[in-house]
């Protein structure tokens, strides 16, 4: 409440926009978003004006053109009549597919390498050091030119394993054929398929098989369902164990909630295994894993592996010694105290450093174009562009995918991380 004697407020004057430390860092906000907003203003008129020189405009229209290539990599029906969309499509695909088998074998290699690091043998021990040094230290792109010359120069030829006493013979029970063209592995197929797909014979005499993606859906859907009843068993089992102190044994009712439903769908589909074999002057049949695609993948997740196995060492270095010292006078033996009292906490010092080596191998995958795999940046960043001259709305696709795909990840890590923190009371 104001009085007669309360002396009169100031006048507002421009010159605290500067002087005043009220108003100091607003002013310095609103300067450099004004700048940031020019520049951007300036760099689309520049832009539109030199499209306009060109005889160019600015859409997307190409993408509903005919494409007009190839793709010898594609986990969807694709040929050279449909549209550059529908070839963007496939290497998006291939770019997940190659992203997704690296991060999962990175990790489980990152982190055999990172517990081996730390390891009292003296051989293991420094062969882990050797692995880790020696892939961190070479260029990512050295070692995927040298496993895909490797599975082409030295792996047999498919005629070899032709003949009663061939050269060469499939493993893993005849299911497994490794050739200079790729490895050819078994594929699931269904005598039952509810896709609606023709059933065909892999070879003759052989019961006709068919695969679609509602069986696929089918089978998937299971397994999530089954997961969650898991994991509902589990926690009804921890708070068993937090009123009671003793932990009910549910392994087998886990084992069956997996293994029961899947069985059952499986019978119902008539899964079936459909083995490659030898037909003309290659394999057929089965699925091909191409060298391109395993050059990549192996090369993605050897180079990440060494770094996450590095980050690794490091979480558990930064868990006290007192917690491997109090489990060890309990009489927890050492693979035991590894799994259940320093990996989990080591895990809030793991992730965070884990997420930017998810990120760095997805975004590296970019190098497929080297060994001929076709991922987004081979179709939509390169044929596409060179085939539509639309080399700036492909360009822009191209950055806004990897950048949606990069914050994906790192929404997904975050919340996993957000999950394994210490819970403050």
């Amino acid at each position: 409440m104001s009085t007669l004697t309360d002396p009169p407020k100031p006048a507002f004057r421009l010159s605290q926009l500067i002087y005043d430390t009220r108003y100091r860092s607003i002013t310095i906000q609103v300067v450099a978003l004004i700048l940031i907003a020019a520049a951007f203003a300036w760099l689309i008129n520049n832009t539109v004006q030199n499209l306009a020189t060109l005889g160019k405009d600015f859409n997307f229209g190409f993408l509903s053109n005919p494409a007009g290539y190839d793709i010898n990599q594609r986990l969807i029906e694709y040929d050279n009549q449909m549209s550059h969309g529908r070839a963007a499509l496939v290497g998006i695909l291939n770019t997940l597919l190659v992203a997704v088998l690296g991060c999962i074998t990175a990790t489980i290699i990152g982190v055999i390498a990172g517990v081996l690091r730390l390891s009292k043998n003296w051989v293991v021990n420094k062969l882990m050091a050797v692995y880790v040094e020696g892939f961190r230290n070479v260029p990512l792109l050295l070692w995927i030119i040298l496993i895909f010359a490797i599975m082409t120069e030295s792996m047999p030829q498919p005629r070899d394993f032709r003949g009663d006493d061939p050269e060469a013979s499939m493993v893993f029970g005849e299911s497994v054929a490794i050739t200079n063209r790729g490895v050819y592995i078994p594929r699931l197929a269904f005598t039952n398929s509810i896709s609606g797909n023709e059933a065909v014979a892999p070879m003759d005499g052989a019961t006709p098989v068919a695969s679609g993606g509602l069986d696929w859906l089918l089978i998937l859907v299971t397994l999530g369902l089954s997961i969650a009843a898991i994991r509902f068993v589990r926690r009804r089992a921890d708070r068993i164990q937090e009123a009671t102190g003793i932990r009910p044994v549910t392994w087998y009712l886990q084992i069956g909630l997996l293994v029961v439903p899947f069985a059952i769908v499986a019978f119902a589909l008539g899964m079936t295994i459909v083995k490659p074999f030898l037909q003309g002057f290659n394999f057929t049949d089965g699925i091909h894993l191409r060298n391109s695609l395993i050059a990549l993948w192996l090369a993605l997740s050897l180079y990440t592996g060494a770094f996450i196995a590095e980050i690794v060492r490091g979480g558990i270095l930064a868990i006290s010694k007192g917690q491997s010292e109090a489990a060890f006078a309990l009489g927890l033996q050492p693979n035991r105290t590894m799994n259940l009292i320093i990996l989990p906490q080591a895990m809030r010092v793991i992730v965070p450093p884990l997420i930017s080596q998810f990120l760095n191998l997805t975004k590296n995958s970019s190098l497929a174009i080297a060994v001929g795999y076709m991922d987004v940046r081979a179709t939509l960043g390169g044929i596409t562009i060179n085939q539509t001259g639309r080399e700036l709305e492909g360009m822009l696709l191209l950055g806004g995918f990897y950048l949606a795909l990069s914050l994906l990840i790192s929404a997904g890590m975050n919340f996993y991380n957000r999950s394994t923190q210490i819970k403050e009371r």
